[in-house]
């Protein structure tokens, strides 16, 4: 069996400071994997947060559809432009790809915890990780 990495949120956040994001207008986090991840990415920025719900796995993180489910839109500020799309994990990107289509319009900047996006907090963990997070295993 593999072992889990285990974060904390010291270390989540001593990266995140360490990390030259691009000036946006607002935050949005993929539920529900990445609403803490975008919480601190929004308070880091100071920036307001919005949460779009998509559901691909369960909680156990087996596939509960055959792809990402968009469950809901979104009603952003007519002043917004640029958006910082947050997601805990991408390793296929097909939750992200759902999200930006919904989020047609907006120039799209992704940040995840760990996998593939433009910016990735954790380039380095292969493993999966023990959010800080997360209740259950």
């Amino acid at each position: 069996m593999e072992s889990k990495v285990k974060l904390d949120f010291v270390q989540i956040v001593q990266r995140l400071k360490q990390c030259r994001l691009p000036d946006v207008d607002y935050v949005v986090g993929i539920g529900s994997g990445g609403i803490v991840p975008a919480s601190l990415v929004a308070f880091h920025l100071e920036r307001p947060l919005s949460i779009l719900p998509i559901n691909f796995r369960a909680p156990d993180n087996s596939p509960r559809h055959p792809a990402p489910q968009l469950l809901g839109q979104l009603d952003l500020p007519s002043i917004t432009r640029h958006i910082l799309l947050v997601d805990d994990v991408s390793v296929s990107g097909q939750t992200l790809s759902i999200a930006k289509e919904a989020l047609a319009g907006y120039q799209i900047t992704t940040l995840v915890m760990k996998g593939q996006a433009d910016f990735v907090l954790f380039p380095e963990i292969a493993a999966c990780v023990n959010w800080p997070w997360k209740t259950t295993d």
